[in-house]
């Protein structure tokens, strides 16, 4: 192919000429090639890639598309390419304008004209689809290995503390008193259904879109369920249009990393708050901490801020992927080669932020006198002053009501407590109230009496809930 001069250089006719240039006179400028190429990207695909190729190539010869000695070829070939990449001593040629025509232009180079008849019976269409789909399949259960152990930190550290008082929130005042245990298995329950929505995800591509084609499949005698059987699939896709144009899959997964994503910064914000001098719930470690270039003193929670802080990439890449496809016509669409980016960086934010988050609270310190110092005051324990009228035949709107005036009671007589009020004063509101009440009501007894399921009380069938799903794993 003869090329012509541009003020951004020319491309050469060689193997690694895009897969489609025969129909044009001209080679495209470089600076155009520059703009449009992916594999800077899509290059951790790359044995994913020849994984694809061979299992096609193999198909191809038992059709008689292709011969058996083609075939033997085009696997030596491939395997070749894949050993080398993997040992370094081949390196991804960045003036490719993919990961496909990388690999395609490698392999030609090695064995000639059998790896011309690679693509025969697909498209870069279906390809591309077949690889992402590859790629999930094989990097999904790492991160929800990664996520897995951190439940695994999480329901150790439970284990450890089932009776560390710790106050809960709502409206980020005193609610009612809890545990430490509790606290940390409710994170490592967000979690797990974090992990169970990636496999949910994984049904969805568990299908083989490869031998779809361009759009509308292929005339020639393709069995594309051999394919997928080959690659690990249940089957091939139903709709060879559907296969090609769309990337709900990509959104799903990216869905599920913001999900994750969030669930991380809500425990993160609530790391930076427990760190705090005023809450002073937790220590965490030099070693996941950083100072200040001013103030010599300051201790700070920069890696729980920066995790909390990487939420918006995630929430992005999301965002990114839907107005992406939002307005694109069936079938594809060159928009569709962006949908890798937000993709991995998404996959990559949340990796990293699991294995971090990790490792800071696992090295963490707690500080119990303070958490359990924070059950009392604030009256974390109105409703149990009204279940203790309720187990003496009080109904419940009442009992509340009649809290209530304790409270009131308290609080205009300056206590910070209601259990800090006289016997005498709490039967003038009520003659129900009898002195075995202040044993009803302490931080301990009100977090152990919660015996209800998934309640504080309740809390070591919580941690064998856990502890069995991690065994899964």
């Amino acid at each position: 192919m003869e090329t012509k001069n541009s003020p951004h250089g020319t491309i050469t006719d060689n193997n690694h000429a895009a897969l489609w240039h025969g129909r044009f006179a001209e080679g495209p400028d470089a600076a155009a090639v520059e703009f449009e190429t992916s594999i800077h990207v899509d290059e951790r695909m790359a044995l994913d890639d020849i994984h694809g190729s061979q299992a096609h190539a193999a198909m191809l010869a038992k059709q008689g598309i292709i011969s058996v000695e083609e075939n033997r070829a085009i696997q030596e070939g491939l395997s070749s390419i894949e050993k080398d990449l993997s040992s370094g001593a081949l390196s991804i040629d960045y003036s490719a304008e993919d990961i496909h025509s990388f690999v395609e232009a490698t392999l030609t180079d090695r064995i000639g004209d059998p790896g011309r008849k690679l693509h025969t019976g697909r498209s870069r269409n279906d390809q591309i689809a077949l690889d992402e789909r590859l790629y999930l399949r094989r990097v999904i259960p790492d991160l929800q290995k990664a996520i897995v152990s951190l439940i695994k930190t999480l329901t150790n550290i439970a284990e450890n503390h089932k009776s560390s008082l710790l106050t809960g929130y709502t409206h980020m005042q005193h609610a009612q008193p809890g545990s430490l245990a509790q606290h940390l298995c409710a994170w490592a329950f967000m979690l797990m259904r974090d992990v169970e929505r990636l496999s949910d995800s994984l049904k969805r591509v568990s299908l083989s879109p490869l031998g779809s084609g361009a759009l509308m499949g292929s005339t020639l005698p393709l069995d594309r369920e051999a394919v997928a059987k080959e690659l690990g699939f249940e089957g091939a896709t139903y709709n060879s249009l559907d296969s090609v144009s769309d990337r709900d899959y990509c959104i799903e997964f990216t869905s599920d990393f913001a999900i994750l994503q969030q669930h991380l910064s809500r425990m993160c914000e609530e790391v930076v708050l427990w760190s705090t001098t005023e809450f002073g719930f937790i220590n965490l470690s030099e070693k996941w901490s950083t100072g200040s270039s001013i103030m010599p003193q300051k201790k700070n929670p920069d890696f729980a801020e920066l995790i909390r802080g990487r939420t918006g990439k995630v929430y992005g890449d999301l965002i990114n992927l839907l107005v992406m496809m939002k307005g694109l016509p069936l079938a594809y669409d060159r928009d569709m080669q962006e949908d890798k980016a937000p993709l991995f960086e998404a996959l990559d934010c949340v990796q990293g932020n699991v294995i971090v988050f990790e490792a800071m609270i696992a090295s963490a310190e707690w500080n119990l006198p303070k958490m359990e110092e924070s059950c009392f005051g604030g009256f974390a324990n109105a409703t149990d002053v009204a279940d203790y009228l309720v187990r003496k035949g009080m109904p419940f709107r009442v009992a509340h009501g009649v809290s209530a005036k304790c409270v009131r009671l308290a609080i205009d007589s300056g206590l910070s407590a209601i259990e800090d009020l006289k016997l005498e004063d709490m039967k003038k509101i009520s003659d129900l109230i009898e002195e075995d009440i202040f044993d009803c009501i302490t931080p301990r007894a009100c977090m152990e009496g919660r015996k209800t399921i998934g309640g504080p009380g309740a809390i070591d069938r919580q941690i064998e809930v856990l502890k069995s799903f991690c065994g899964k794993f």
